[in-house]
């Protein structure tokens, strides 16, 4: 038998440009030099420390999320109430705490076990009901945006929560979701932190672990990967965990930073956190996309929305370079799979 018979194609070795063609990220990060540029001509204070430091906690609160609903994308799924339930994870925070005159920490608890409950249960709908996921997760954002106004008004008697800033263990929670640190002079917000964190994990997940492989797998075809042993149920109801998660986290730094939260937020920004995945390398068919790609694509968002201030252009122009973005990386993620294909 020839040598070339009996060698396992999985052992050949690939070629740098194969491997790089082969990123899911590669466009987004094409995109996000393309954009640093235009922005460093077009906005003179664009390049300073302190400008750069604004940009990461923009691309930072975009991007908490992103990591998660990218992840699930790759699973094949959506969530429409990623949004709200960054909203709905505050307000339990706060009137729990509020209410029961408890430490805003067991508030904090509180609000992590009914956030990671509330993705359970899309996971678990999703499953059983073998609904699309867009369905499911319609009817969790109306939901959720009803009882977050419903729930507000009927225990504050606003919509907005009352003030828990002169609580017991404010200041400590302050600082773990909302702090300030001080690098050379330069403030960045801790929020940079847990991006970064999330979006090593995610990568680990993914790259490492053998949930990464049944990630893709259940993403890619869900019957072949429940023929071979995956659980794909058990895989679905942990990818929307990992996004209730990340919302636990977002929800926490808004209520921190701002003590008080409005009932009425979040709705819309489950389509941002979807368009930083898509920029991201993410398809919307599910089983292609890293949480790297996510990553950048938030610091897309997050150089644009920053950039079009900086520029002192009028903001209303925002939405449409963000549509532009998201056509212009989609078609260029479209052109670097068919290169990657094309040399295999």
């Amino acid at each position: 038998m020839s040598a070339t018979a009996t060698t396992d194609e999985r052992l050949l070795r690939t070629s740098p440009l194969r491997r790089l063609l082969g990123r899911p990220e590669l466009g987004s990060v094409v995109g996000a030099l393309a954009v640093f540029v235009f922005f460093a001509f077009a906005a003179d204070s664009f390049l300073r420390a302190a400008s750069l430091s604004t940009v990461l906690y923009a691309s930072s609160t975009i991007g908490i999320m992103a990591v998660p609903v990218a992840l699930l994308m790759i699973g094949g799924e959506f969530d429409l109430s990623a949004g709200v339930l960054v909203t709905s994870s505050a307000l339990i925070s706060s009137m729990f705490s509020y209410q029961m005159t408890a430490n805003v920490w067991v508030g904090v608890g509180v609000s992590l076990l009914a956030t990671l409950a509330i993705g359970a249960f899309n996971g678990f709908m999703l499953s059983r009901t073998k609904l699309p996921s867009f369905i499911i997760t319609l009817g969790t954002f109306l939901m959720l945006t009803g009882m977050n106004l419903g729930f507000t008004k009927l225990i504050s008697g606003t919509v907005s929560t009352k003030t828990i800033a002169d609580m017991e263990g404010f200041p400590s929670a302050r600082d773990v979701f909302a702090s300030t640190l001080t690098v050379g002079g330069i403030d960045f917000k801790i929020t940079i932190l847990w991006w970064f964190a999330l979006v090593a994990v995610a990568s680990w997940i993914l790259l490492r672990t053998r949930a990464g492989n049944w990630i893709f797998a259940v993403g890619g075809n869900k019957d072949a990967a429940r023929a071979v042993g995956v659980p794909v149920t058990a895989t679905k109801i942990g990818l929307y965990m990992g996004v209730a998660f990340g919302a636990w986290i977002a929800g926490q730094h808004l209520l921190f930073s701002y003590d008080v939260v409005q009932s009425g937020e979040g709705v819309g920004n489950e389509l941002i956190y979807i368009i930083a995945a898509v920029i991201g390398g993410c398809l919307i068919t599910g089983g292609y996309g890293s949480a790297v790609g996510s990553a950048v694509g938030a610091f897309i968002f997050g150089m644009t929305s920053k950039g079009i201030v900086f520029a002192e252009w009028n903001p209303d122009w925002f939405k449409f370079f963000l549509g532009a973005m998201l056509l212009l990386a989609t078609l260029l993620n479209a052109w670097v799979r068919k290169r990657a294909e094309a040399t295999k």
